[in-house]
């Protein structure tokens, strides 16, 4: 005869799954070995772990409420079968096989929870710790000393209980990795794929392997320099701590035109010749400048240029993320490029041209 889960944690044959890991808890924390040390906790203990293992398990609870431990395990023909043959197993189901460490179970079940925060607030209630009668008080966790109702005299000191540290999971720090974006791609919004390798708990909750995963990382029009996106929890894992949080960080790519300013104006230097600063306006000269989407526009010389001078061009600077379908402005310095050498007639002429 296979061994009862239903008995082992206590609840009937129907049970919910909230019913299955309240007993669950119950029982765990009365047999747990750090708390109970008294011959067989151990195993049952172990025992505990393997039905909740099973019963919360809807495809191995289906086969052991059929067939028993015998039938789920396949150790032998089950209860008033005579063979394997009288019985067909669910599409896919595999015997089953105890991975024999019930506190990875335990860890699984109770995660960041403070495991023994329930079984003091049940078990030391007005009526005093489960297993113990006539408390009256509870001065602290450990070393009780207290007043025994039924005898009327103060008894000695119980033996201090074992102490319960809460192992709070603390994360992992933020690893962070720059993602260098063109403005081109900030023009339109661009999509990018980036394959991590990461290491992932097996199924006992202690074990790891590496595992490849690939993050989609979708850039949004007009984001600034410095955006962080962040893929929560996709660090290594491990049983005792919560995994990194991955961040990307946006960062323009270097440009061999342009840069942008804090508004997203996508600023350019625009080189012209001393003769042109100084005369271009008479002669309907005019500057061409590349835009993003890789057209040409002609910015015509007004007036006489003097070096720093900055035109301004509406909308062919980057998206506005705020203002959807608005872009900010290209503004245009210009730069005076001096000659490096003039002949004398010329010096001569510049001298009686121009004011003193």
């Amino acid at each position: 005869m296979g061994k009862d889960y239903y008995k082992i944690l206590g609840v009937p044959r129907d049970a919910s799954e909230q019913d299955l890991k309240k007993a669950y808890k119950k029982m765990a924390l009365k047999y747990h070995p750090d708390k109970n040390k008294s011959p067989g906790a151990d195993e049952k203990f172990k025992d505990i772990a393997e039905a909740y293992e099973v019963l919360s398990d809807p495809q191995k609870r289906e086969v052991f409420d059929k067939y028993g431990e015998e039938g789920l395990k396949g150790t032998g023909p089950p209860p008033g079968s005579a063979n394997f043959q009288e019985f067909h197993m669910p599409e896919g189901f595999t015997t089953f096989t105890f991975h024999g460490d019930p506190k990875a179970t335990f860890s699984s079940v109770f995660g960041d929870e403070d495991p023994f925060k329930d079984f003091f607030s049940a078990s030391f209630g007005q009526s005093g710790p489960s297993g113990f009668s006539g408390f009256t008080s509870f001065p602290s966790m450990g070393g009780f000393t207290t007043q025994s109702t039924t005898q009327g005299r103060r008894s000695s000191s119980f033996e201090e209980l074992p102490s319960f540290t809460r192992r709070k999971k603390t994360q992992d720090p933020p690893i962070e990795k720059i993602i260098r974006v063109s403005y081109e791609e900030l023009l339109t919004g661009t999509q990018k794929k980036l394959k991590i390798m990461r290491k992932v708990l097996n199924a006992d909750g202690q074990t790891t392997r590496n595992e490849e995963k690939i993050l989609t990382l979708d850039v949004k029009k007009g984001w600034k320099s410095g955006t962080k996106i962040t893929f929560a929890k996709e660090g290594d894992q491990n049983p005792n701590t919560i995994p990194a949080d991955i961040i990307f960080i946006i960062q323009d790519k270097e440009h061999k035109h342009f840069t942008r300013d804090s508004d997203n104006n996508i600023l350019y230097t625009a080189k012209i010749s001393l003769r042109d600063a100084l005369t271009g306006f008479a002669n309907g000269a005019s500057v061409q400048v590349p835009t993003l989407d890789n057209r040409t526009i002609n910015i015509p010389l007004t007036d006489i240029t003097k070096p720093g001078t900055r035109k301004r061009v509406k909308g062919e600077g980057l998206p506005l993320p705020k203002k959807p379908g608005q872009r900010a402005d290209m503004l245009v310095t210009f730069e005076i490029v001096f000659p490096t050498y003039l002949p004398q007639a010329s010096l001569d002429a510049l001298r009686s041209a121009l004011p003193s």
